[in-house]
């Protein structure tokens, strides 16, 4: 199982309450509980959502600026611009459902659940994450036992985007190690 930031959280949720069921983990861009700060971003999006009536709009204008560095953001606007199109190209997000959604991630608080986590994990990190930071690292490595650091040194919040190629080659290696 593998998922990114919200994704992340899920598959740490399912990991848990599921072990059995989980093979091996890697949660990318994930955190252990919502802090402070990662809640007033969030609270932020969810302000400019409903200001622009489109969650469309503000993934793309609020969320893309934080999940690059702002080197990979300026020198790429062909890329920032096809994945802003990819995103208008998508079926539109009711506003309601992305509350949800983000209330969800301002609610998150897994930390009880860490141990529960058998399945060989990877966690990973874009060292220019401000939103899921290694300040998350400690509690993520700490809390469950079978699992291993890997961070992504010219990226941010979204490594899989990034810097796809290392991303790939990393988490194929990792999930080839342990899912036989």
């Amino acid at each position: 199982m593998s998922g990114l930031s919200l994704g992340a959280a899920t598959g740490l949720w399912l990991a848990a309450k599921y072990p059995q069921m989980v093979k091996s983990l890697s949660m990318h861009s994930g955190w252990p509980k919502t802090d402070p700060f990662l809640k007033t971003v969030v609270e932020g999006w969810q302000s400019t959502a409903k200001g622009l009536d489109s969650v469309t709009e503000m993934v793309i204008q609020g969320i893309f600026p934080w999940c690059f560095t702002p080197e990979f953001y300026s020198g790429k606007p062909d890329y920032i611009d096809q994945l802003a199109a990819f995103v208008r190209g998508r079926p539109k997000q009711p506003l309601d459902a992305f509350m949800r959604q983000s209330n969800a991630v301002i609610a998150h608080d897994a930390v009880a659940q860490l141990g529960r986590i058998t399945a060989p994990t990877q966690i990973t990190f874009g060292r220019h994450d401000l939103l899921t930071s290694l300040r998350f690292a400690d509690t993520l490595t700490n809390g469950i036992k079978s699992s291993e650091l890997l961070v992504f040194e010219t990226c941010a919040h979204a490594p899989i985007y990034q810097s796809v190629a290392e991303f790939n080659e990393k988490t194929l290696s990792f999930l080839n190690r342990h899912t036989g």
